[in-house]
């Protein structure tokens, strides 16, 4: 199972308390671990990523194993920690402004 742990207003959009739980039935990776966000809680289509284009939000951060991950290809596997559960993948609302 992949961890998940979204912003407070991306918890309260998809109407989840806490971390969200995913299964994976292959690799995982940033690509993979967001399809299964979105297809589980299709409320979040276009929050993290656009619809279209499929790159991540420019304000929005993805962490691992306390690394940015955000600026990884899509398809770079997740670290181990993060693929067995052991550690979460967060979805971090970026500050800006002066």
């Amino acid at each position: 199972m992949i961890r998940v742990v979204l912003p407070v207003h991306l918890r309260t959009l998809a109407r989840v308390d806490g971390e969200v739980a995913l299964g994976l039935d292959g690799p995982a990776t940033l690509r993979s671990v967001l399809d299964a966000l979105e297809a589980r809680h299709p409320e979040l289509r276009g929050t993290i990523r656009d619809q279209v284009t499929g790159k991540r939000r420019p304000f929005v951060r993805l962490f691992a194993c306390q690394e940015d991950w955000s600026h990884e290809a899509p398809d770079a596997k997740l670290p181990d920690a993060v693929a067995s559960g052991a550690e979460p993948l967060l979805v971090v609302g970026a500050v800006a402004g002066g």
